[in-house]
């Protein structure tokens, strides 16, 4: 069950009356749960049980790590809770890939590795860091366990939330659990609202811009150098729309419910450096990130060099839990060695002069942004030579022909993004239609035929889905 689909609809507006009539708020979260586990097992019941077993077992470690004076036996099992969750997700997530890779080397040796015939739970990465996080947190004593197991079970299986993040720390979303559940006028016509935004960005931008992406993808080599920058520009912003879509969509069904999930997008395209772009993209994740590997790796407290290479070990890690593939791991050690760099260049190299001059600032944009785009190269392609090929076209390396296929979509796209960015950039706070009045309820009308008469034939799944 996707949110733009139509099944979606039906499903939240059921939750939503349900919600309204149950009068106890304790049922309240127990109709919230079970209503979250019939989202996820739409997609396939079975991964329902993997989910419900490995949140059970980290509310009991929890409750152990909590209730013991001993720092051993707390820190027994701390590890005991990383290395069960952390084993689910490699063996679902990394198993076949460290064997395909072991295979490539001991084949010559008339060896080979067998591989499990498995489907990767969707969503499981989101999961497991939500679950590690939370055993971090009660170990640190920055959070105490729930009394009742479903707020846990609610912080992990929370639909709007659910399959593609943002990634909830247990300190924000829990304690909203302890009070009570209302739905309200204002949350529902603020939420409704987000939703709208973020199925536009979806199905008008992101869907439309898949329809030019994925062939010149799929086939670099029929294409020549023009259109493949504008595939990798397009793709820039597909993925954009497409992650910060489902974001806006989570985060207003969420405040439709009454709950507060925070903004995991922020201008990532405005950014004037790369470590500027990790502080804005997938904010949840980068948080995560730094509360729980960079900080513990010993951060910036170890001297310069030390925290050079904790940023590629943190990205390098990063771009594994992206997907188990080469492209991946290469992503991200290339982001590493970015935020390496740039750190270095501004703690040797900078002067403070060079920041208020508005050339400098705008060559910096425009480095930043190649940079990034580059980084999408190998981010969106299956295998390193697909990202060789494209690579090289880009750069004029080799060959460069091949047939010109240029998309007018994305004449129209680039100046939609570049202003949206700068005016959400000078806005502090979001204005909302007021949709109890005529003017409030047409802009609306207009807007949902709008999308009804333009959304393309073709719907992709949602890109942060297969992570």
């Amino acid at each position: 069950m996707i949110f733009s689909s139509i099944d979606y609809f039906i499903f939240f507006i059921i939750v939503i009356l349900s919600l309204i009539t149950i009068k106890s708020n304790k049922y309240k979260k127990v109709f919230l749960f079970l209503a979250s586990y019939f989202f996820y097992s739409y997609w396939d019941f079975r991964f329902t049980i993997l989910m419900f077993s490995m949140t059970l077992a980290t509310y009991f470690i929890g409750l152990k790590i909590e209730n013991s004076s001993d720092d051993k036996v707390r820190k027994n099992w701390l590890i005991t809770g990383l290395i069960f969750n952390l084993s689910i997700l490699g063996v679902f997530k990394y198993y076949n890939f460290f064997i395909d890779s072991a295979n490539v080397v001991i084949e010559n040796i008339g060896i080979r590795l067998p591989f499990l015939e498995i489907i990767l739970p969707i969503g499981i990465s989101f999961i497991t860091f939500e679950l590690i996080s939370y055993t971090i947190d009660i170990f640190r004593r920055d959070i105490r366990s729930p009394k009742a197991f479903i707020d846990l079970g609610l912080l992990v299986s929370f639909f709007p939330h659910l399959i593609a993040g943002p990634i909830l720390k247990p300190r924000e979303f829990i304690p909203q659990l302890q009070r009570d559940i209302v739905i309200t006028w204002g949350n529902i016509e603020k939420g409704l609202q987000l939703f709208i935004i973020g199925l536009i960005k979806k199905i008008l931008i992101a869907d439309r811009l898949a329809l030019f992406v994925d062939p010149v993808f799929a086939s670099p080599n029929n294409y020549n150098s023009g259109t493949i920058w504008l595939a990798v520009i397009a793709y820039t912003l597909q993925i954009f729309c497409d992650f910060s879509g489902y974001t806006d969509m989570a985060i207003g069904s969420a405040k439709c419910l009454g709950f507060d999930i925070p903004r995991n997008f922020n201008m990532p395209y405005i950014s004037k450096s790369i470590t500027e772009f990790w502080r804005r993209w997938h904010i949840s994740l980068s948080t995560w990130l730094r509360e729980y590997l960079y900080i513990p790796l010993g951060g910036n407290r170890k001297g310069k060099a030390r925290q050079y290479i904790n940023l590629v070990i943190v990205m390098l890690l990063g771009g594994l839990w992206h997907g188990a593939s080469w492209n991946f791991v290469l992503w991200g050690g290339f982001q590493g060695l970015g935020l390496a760099i740039h750190k270095y260049y501004v703690d040797n190299i900078r002067t403070p002069k060079e920041k208020d001059s508005f050339m400098y600032n705008f060559i910096c944009w425009l480095l930043t942004m190649l940079f990034v785009c580059v980084g999408w190269v190998l981010f969106r392609t299956t295998n390193v030579s697909q990202s060789m090929i494209i690579l090289s076209k880009l750069f004029f390396i080799g060959e460069i022909d091949g047939v010109a296929w240029y998309s007018t979509s994305i004449l129209i796209i680039v100046p939609i993004v570049i202003i949206s960015h700068i005016v959400g950039s000078k806005v502090k706070e979001p204005y909302y239609f007021k949709l109890n009045n005529f003017t409030g309820m047409f802009v609306l009308l207009f807007i949902l035929l709008g999308i009804l008469f333009l959304t393309p034939v073709y719907s992709s799944p949602f890109i942060y889905f297969q992570f």
